[in-house]
């Protein structure tokens, strides 16, 4: 018996001389516990006076997190916040009820050619917590808990897992960790959870008697014991959580329980109502047609 419900398989999407592979929302998955969208960046290299620019849009009802393996990008957004994004480090910004933000490379790091590596992720909120105030969190790659489990180096970005949690604010139980695993390493991912998955970053694994390759999203089955095997080394990427009870709309950058509420943010957004961000106040993304 296959331990795999299902593999998804990336689409790749030119976001204007920048590739992503999107992983969530899939059409035969649209979630994986409250995780709603996944994004995988680059590897990208840039020439020097090039970079990402993704200008001022609009968000509400989740929460985003940017995190790289290498490169930088500049969040800015309505609260005023300002940060520079590097390797390791979580960012996690609170939507709620509405909030804008950019992000772009920096003048500085467009003075000299390089690249960028990484995941950009959504997480939904819970009913409850869908108009909360919006806020931005930054964390230091030193302050996430990081360990070695039987070989395997873990980071925990998000959520609870193998008796590790991290700083991160989160409403719902969820995991999202890091794991670089040696060839001929094994892993057991966490039980707890309803509903798990991996995305491979790099590298071959084994669940049972499946392969699974890189670029690939193998979404797991409820309740049994998965264990994964590094056929090489392999740099991989775990999350997963609780459903919700309810459905989850999604339209642009908007997730919500309503579809009123929907209508609503995209007015909101027409009408100019989510407000400038300090220093990045010149352009945005319009509303899609």
């Amino acid at each position: 018996m296959s331990l795999i419900e299902l593999t998804i398989v990336p689409r790749e999407k030119d976001l204007g001389g920048f590739s992503v592979h999107r992983v969530l929302p899939y059409a035969k998955r649209r979630m994986v516990g409250p995780f709603i969208f996944l994004d995988h960046m680059g590897p990208a290299q840039f020439a020097a006076s090039q970079g990402i620019d993704v200008r001022p849009h609009p968000h509400i009802g989740l929460s985003t997190v940017t995190y790289l393996f290498s490169g930088e990008v500049l969040h800015r957004d309505t609260l005023g916040s300002a940060q520079t994004i590097i390797p390791g480090d979580v960012n996690w910004m609170t939507a709620g009820r509405g909030i804008a933000h950019s992000e772009r490379t920096d003048a500085s790091e467009r003075m000299r050619p390089h690249n960028m590596h990484g995941l950009q992720s959504w997480v939904a909120m819970p009913k409850e917590y869908e108009e909360s105030a919006p806020g931005f969190y930054h964390h230091a790659a030193d302050s996430l808990p990081g360990f070695v489990l039987r070989d395997v180096s873990l980071k925990v970005i998000a959520g609870k897992a193998y008796a590790h949690e991290s700083p991160v604010k989160i409403y719902s139980p969820l995991f999202y960790i890091e794991a670089k695993m040696p060839a001929g390493s094994r892993l057991t991912l966490p039980n707890e959870y309803r509903e798990r998955a991996l995305y491979l970053i790099e590298g071959r694994l084994r669940a049972g008697d499946t392969t699974i390759e890189p670029q690939t999203m193998p979404v797991f089955t409820n309740g049994d014991a998965i264990i994964i095997d590094a056929e090489i080394p392999s740099h991989v990427m775990l999350l997963g959580g609780d459903p919700f009870p309810e459905q989850r709309f999604i339209w642009w950058n908007f997730v919500s329980t309503s579809e009123d509420r929907i209508v609503q943010a995209k007015e909101d957004w027409k009408a100019g109502r989510f407000g400038l961000i300090p220093g990045d106040e010149k352009e945005f993304i319009p509303l899609p047609e």
